[in-house]
This record gives structure tokens, sequence and C-alpha cells, in this order.
């Protein structure tokens, strides 16, 4: 559609990017090349649109000082984004992103038998998120539980944050190089924070 009406297709990886979902950008999950990519994080103090020419079609290009922020042109920013892309081919942190996002599917999946509050469970890599939702209608979104067990988790130690249109996701975005023994904790300190919140309702629900 972009091609057919001269549309800018621009792919925003600031968060996917870099290996997150398995593969460099998600983007190329769905087989599709953008106008323009947005890139940063991943790489740390550092970020970048790129783009490409396509025939009939031309973008522009900044001239020198045409671009510009509080760090531009770091030469130690610069190093520190190679030595990341290094660390990353070194520890074939793409195949780790994998990992984690089946790991993290299969233990969700998991709760989402056990609790009805649990409704989608998503992943793409180690790109995770689940929706609570009220006696499993994933039309009924439930924010109020999801404050509760973001303050549960909390209490625990565990740091997680609530997003979504309705307030009631809960993504996780676990370093890609976190060892297995802090995955699992971090994982059983969630369920152990979800069975607060919500195991009240669970087990009146198995009495009736």
């Amino acid at each position: 559609m972009c091609d057919s009406h001269g549309i800018v297709l621009i792919a925003d990886e600031i968060q996917s990017g870099f290996g997150r979902t398995g593969r460099m950008f998600a983007i190329e999950h769905a087989g599709v090349e953008p106008d323009l990519i947005t890139i940063a994080k991943e790489r740390g103090r550092r970020g970048a649109a790129v783009g490409r020419h396509r025939q009939g079609r031309h973008h522009g290009r900044a001239g020198p000082g045409g671009l510009g922020g509080t760090f531009a042109g770091s030469p130690l920013a610069c190093a520190a984004g190679l030595a990341v892309l290094e660390v990353m081919r070194e520890e074939q942190l793409m195949r780790r992103a994998q990992e984690i996002g089946r790991f993290m599917s299969s233990r969700l999946k998991g709760l989402q038998v056990r609790f009805p509050c649990v409704g989608d469970v998503r992943a793409l890599g180690a790109m995770v998120a689940i929706e609570l939702v009220k006696n499993g209608r994933a039309e009924a979104p439930d924010a109020e539980l999801t404050k509760a067990l973001v303050q549960a988790a909390g209490r625990r130690g565990l740091v997680i944050l609530s997003c979504g249109v309705y307030s009631n996701v809960i993504r996780f975005l676990a370093p890609l190089t976190i060892p297995d023994t802090h995955l699992k904790e971090g994982c059983h300190l969630f369920e152990l924070a979800l069975e607060e919140v919500a195991g009240a309702g669970v087990k009146a629900s198995a009495a009736v």
C-alpha cells in the first residue's frame, strides 16, 4: 500500500531493535523492507534514523551540522556502540533472545491456566507481554488488578512496568545477557506477586 501511494514507511525499532525479538530488527519478522528505521536505546547513548534511496523517490540527506544533539559526535559513544555489536555477535544474543522468549512464554502460559485473570500471553523473541482481565474475558481489561500486581511485585524486589491503552498490560524486557538463575528468580517472584493479588479469587472459584 505504501509503495502504491508513495507513502514513506517508517519502522520504530527504538525498543524492538538490535536483537530484542530474536532478529536484528523486529520488522524482519514481517518480511517488509521499510524506507526508514529509527534505532536507539539498545546501542546505549546513541540513536539514528537509517534510510535507503529508492528509485523514483528521494528522501533527501542532511548536510554537515544538519543533525545534532547533546551527545552528537561522541567518539566514546561510537566506540561503545561498536563494542555492543561485538558482544552481540560473540554471545549470540539474538539466539539468546529466542531462548528467553520461549522460557517466559511457557511460564506465563502456565499461569494463564491457573489464573483466569491472565488473558493474552504474547511474545516476539524476548519482547514479552501479558494482559490482565476480569474473569478471563478479553474485552474486560483489569487496570486495578494490574496496578496492584505492580505494587505486590515491588514489595518483593521485582520491578515491573504496566502499559497498554487500558493500563492492563505487563511487559517483560529482560536483558538479553540475563543469567538463567536471575530469569527464573524473576519469574518466581512474579508468580508469588500474582498469587497475592489474584489468589483469593482463584481459591474461591475452586471452592465453588
